[in-house]
């Protein structure tokens, strides 16, 4: 390619890592060439690495104290217990329908959330709750950036779950590192083996307790136990306790950093008015330790390079490089610096949540501005209001749905029958469904159509009427057969069925169809 501004395009191996002036894409496109770039007074490369990425360092976080780090234990601790716990609470619908309070259950095609029961025909509900959630992280990601992912993602909250394993069983940071420097004996094999299975046995609960969201949960446990449960049961624990022990016990970061692409989406939502986690490098920099900054206190930032930011991140960035895609905004970070300002008698706020246009306004010497006001504004107010109205129209179709449902499929093979006594009969199947936990009685009759008569298959003709009456089980769909004459010189034309319950409620569900008669079309 050419080259008229005779820029230096060479690379360079640095730590193992190549580094090039070249743009992305040609960077790629070289063998064995990493898109990390050089500065250009760095010395040109001379060799390729063998490696085209940078061999793992396993994240040993350490042990804080402070406000985010508390309402992280909060978060971890309630979205556990919701998991664990919500297939053991119970909720009277009946003597006709399950009693757990959330079950989807698959065998009859029912979705129970408390009080309210979603059909397959009302997949809507779920598909909107979905489109909430999804509306839901770009609201939390435009507000306060990757909290979602910091706080309350499964794969966040099991990993914490597992590195507090990890100091139960190993010790805080310093004592975890030198436990896998060391070599491997019999007291590093047996600590090991009793860390693995604690793995093991919050993996199994893991997966045990997502079975239990699809059946009784009392009623499977004891079949579990007892090996009379059905084999997708236990293929569906087996599956999610190695899936939970390898993603939370073993990958952890690198699930959050190479595999989700939810970083990558996030990142792009950003905007330079996002509170996000940042080094006030103007603030901080040019680093120094405490001793020298008292020599020259003109020279050195409030940075005292302690690192103590870099060890409690739970996955091992420096806050300090800027934004980084490993960055989870979890803020263990801010407790960790804040602690050591108030030590070491300087201000709090070195590490803390801003935006960057916040930041370029204090660096140039203005006031900071408090967080909460930078919630409100265009873009997160947009999001919040699409989120609220969705919501707003599941809650008014939830409250004015119908309980009783019609559908109607007539015959055509033949259209018609012309009866002995000159009248013409069609024929329909019809489908009655009662989606109330109680048998009710309903009413079925023909609008429409002058003359006609009704009867069904288990209604003899001697008994035919403009209206019949049949019983809808519980939480049932029943189907009917249904037989419509009207008398000699009919026309083919268009009537209505009309279904009414015949409760307190009073529901009605009418359903347009046609009458095929000889002659006319």
């Amino acid at each position: 390619m050419s080259n008229p501004e005779g820029r230096d395009w060479s690379a360079v191996v640095d730590d193992g890592v190549t580094k090039s002036n070249e743009p992305v894409s040609s960077a790629v496109a070289d063998a064995e060439a990493a898109t990390r770039r050089h500065e250009p007074h760095e010395p040109p490369r001379t060799t390729l690495p063998e490696k085209l990425y940078e061999k793992r360092a396993f994240v040993h976080n350490k042990r804080i104290d402070g406000p985010f780090r508390r309402f992280k234990w909060f978060v971890m601790l309630v979205t556990l217990a919701i998991y664990y716990g919500t297939p053991w609470i119970r909720w009277d619908r009946g003597p006709y329908s399950p009693d757990q309070a959330v079950l989807v259950d698959l065998a009859n095609r029912r979705f129970y959330m408390f009080g309210i029961e979603i059909w397959p025909h009302e997949f809507y509900f779920v598909a909107g709750l979905l489109i909430m959630a999804g509306i839901g992280l770009f609201l939390v990601t435009s507000a306060v950036g990757r909290a979602w992912c910091g706080y309350a993602c499964p794969q966040t909250v099991w990993t914490d779950v597992f590195q507090h394993v990890d100091r139960f069983v190993d010790g805080d940071r310093n004592a975890r590192m030198r436990l896998d420097a060391a070599p491997w004996t019999w007291g590093k094999v047996l600590r090991r083996a009793f860390k693995w299975s604690i793995y093991l046995v919050i993996g199994f609960w893991t997966g045990g307790a997502w079975i239990m969201y699809f059946a009784d949960a009392p009623t499977l446990v004891h079949d579990f136990w007892r090996g009379e449960a059905a084999p997708v049961a236990y293929i569906t624990v087996a599956v999610l306790t190695l899936t939970t022990v390898t993603l939370g016990g073993f990958m952890r970061e690198q699930v959050c950093i190479y595999m989700c692409p939810w970083p990558r989406i996030q990142t792009a939502m950003l905007d330079e008015k996002s509170l996000i986690v940042t080094y006030k490098d103007w603030r901080g920099e040019p680093r120094g330790s405490v001793k020298k900054a008292a020599k020259n206190p003109d020279q050195f930032g409030d940075c005292i390079d302690c690192t103590q930011c870099v060890q409690v991140c739970p996955t091992g960035i420096d806050i300090r490089e800027g934004p980084q895609i490993g960055c989870i905004t979890c803020a263990l970070c801010i407790d960790a610096c804040d602690r050591v300002m108030k030590d070491i008698g300087r201000p709090r706020g070195l590490i803390d949540y801003a935006t960057l246009e916040d930041c370029e306004r204090e660096a140039a010497g203005g006031e900071p501005r408090p967080a909460w006001k930078a919630l409100l504004r265009p873009r997160t107010m947009v999001y919040f209001g699409i989120w609220a109205g969705i919501g707003l129209a599941l809650l008014f179709a939830l409250g004015v749905r119908s309980h009783t449902d019609l559908t109607v499929a007539p015959d055509r093979n033949p259209p018609f029958m012309l009866m002995s006594d000159g009248s013409v009969r069609n024929s329909y199947t019809l489908k009655l469904r009662n989606m109330e936990s109680r048998p009710r009685r309903m009413e079925i009759a023909v609008v429409g159509l002058p003359g006609a008569v009704m009867w069904t298959d288990t209604v003899g003709r001697d008994q035919a009427a403009e209206t019949q009456t049949v019983t809808v089980a519980a939480d049932q769909v029943r189907s009917v057969r249904a037989y419509v004459a009207v008398p000699t010189g009919a026309s083919s034309q268009e009537f209505s069925f009309r279904l009414r319950s015949l409760d307190e409620k009073g529901e009605i569900d009418t359903v347009t169809t046609r009458f095929d008669a000889p002659g006319e079309e």
